[in-house]
């Protein structure tokens, strides 16, 4: 092999890495919740969705519930004072013969000092329901009909407190399908092989998804409830983590096949809500050292500079191996794209789109950790 040939491959090495792990990991991604039958009956359960602004979602995510194939189930939707239409929407849903004596309508009291929004929603459902099982459900998802029944599975067969799911994400718009790729592929570094994030007793390394997380009663009062997560955005990472200290089990499961959300709908949006989430959630995952939560917000777009550099090295200084660098760069964000299940050709945009992430996050890090905004309401620091 030429000298030059070598020392560029070596050069372009970690992209190369980079790339293998990539698809090896989403070549084998366990758990999953397909291998999970579904169990059509059990314990009462009670879904919460929390909903604040929600009329363009919250139909379709009720009645996905309602359809579920788990027989012994409540719904409660917390209207978290809504501006939009969205709990008419819901009361409708309520009052049709199917619904009825299945689906009530929560109207949430105001917000009390020292509370986000999303916990208060979900502590007044929490207050509401009847079931030994509660599953909190954010109103920007579907549910397929298999999907409580299997997770009610898991929880019964793992022996575990608290199971959580991870979904297939929605991209529809323009800046979705760029951005978005590349934000659930910076989150998935960092959690990594589910396997070891399940049954955790290393705190820091504890998570759950707030879009979907499944508890039994007697564990979730035993923690506290949210009231004991009121203080934080990031609430699912911080109940999850509750759990963990408190020498709960939690499980996670990839369920791609078996619920979707769209979180975001517009570049605003996206903007907006990932600023809200990066700065506060990303710390809570790292070791508990005050120096190192403090400069992570600050710091964690430095890996962007991966996906930016080569190419800007190449027209920079025409350096051979940054050619090799973008084209493994290529092949993972194809991957990435696929498997995420994005329109491939916007993996030629990747630079692009990592920019895009590296600016929510310096955005999220300026903004962020002084102040929150989410759907009309603005937290200061709590």
């Amino acid at each position: 092999m030429p000298t030059h040939l070598a020392m560029d491959l070596l050069l372009a090495a970690p992209w190369i890495v980079v790339l293998l792990v990539v698809v090896r990991r989403y070549a084998v991604r366990s758990p999953r919740l397909w291998n999970y039958a579904p169990l059509p009956d059990g314990p009462s359960l009670s879904v919460i969705i929390p909903a604040r602004n929600e009329a363009a979602n919250i139909e379709r995510c009720v009645r996905s519930v309602l359809q579920s194939e788990y027989q012994h189930l409540e719904v409660i939707v917390v209207d978290d004072r809504s501006s939009d239409g969205t709990a008419g929407i819901a009361e409708w849903i309520a009052a049709a013969p199917e619904a009825r004596g299945r689906l009530r309508v929560v109207r949430g009291a105001e917000l009390p000092e020292g509370w986000y929004g999303k916990p208060w929603a979900l502590v007044q459902g929490y207050r509401a329901a009847t079931g030994d099982l509660l599953l909190f459900a954010d109103a920007d998802t579907w549910q397929d009909p298999a999907l409580i029944p299997r997770a009610v599975t898991a929880l019964r067969n793992e022996h575990v407190d608290l199971v959580s799911v991870l979904p297939r994400q929605e991209m529809e718009s323009f800046w979705e399908r760029l951005v978005q790729p590349h934000v659930f592929f910076a989150l998935q570094a960092r959690v990594g092989d589910l396997r070891r994030v399940n049954r955790t007793r290393v705190v820091w390394n504890a998570i759950a998804n707030g879009q979907f997380v499944l508890t039994n009663r007697l564990a979730y009062a035993a923690i506290g409830t949210h009231a004991a997560v009121k203080d934080t955005v990031a609430e699912d990472v911080a109940l999850a983590q509750l759990y963990a200290l408190r020498g709960r089990d939690i499980f996670l499961l990839h369920a791609e096949e078996f619920m979707r959300t769209r979180m975001y709908r517009s570049l605003g949006a996206i903007v907006e809500g990932w600023s809200k989430n990066l700065a506060l959630g990303a710390p809570l995952m790292m070791p508990p050292f005050p120096l190192l939560r403090g400069l992570l917000p600050y710091v964690m777009w430095v890996p962007v500079l991966a996906w930016v550099g080569p190419p800007l090295a190449w027209l920079m200084f025409r350096w051979d191996f940054t050619l090799l660098a973008m084209a493994a760069s290529l092949l993972t964000w194809l991957e990435v794209y696929r498997r995420e299940g994005a329109p491939v050709a916007f993996a030629l945009l990747y630079p692009f789109g990592a920019s895009m992430v590296a600016y929510i996050m310096l955005r999220s890090a300026w903004r962020g950790r002084r102040r929150v905004e989410w759907k009309g309401r603005v937290y200061g620091r709590l």
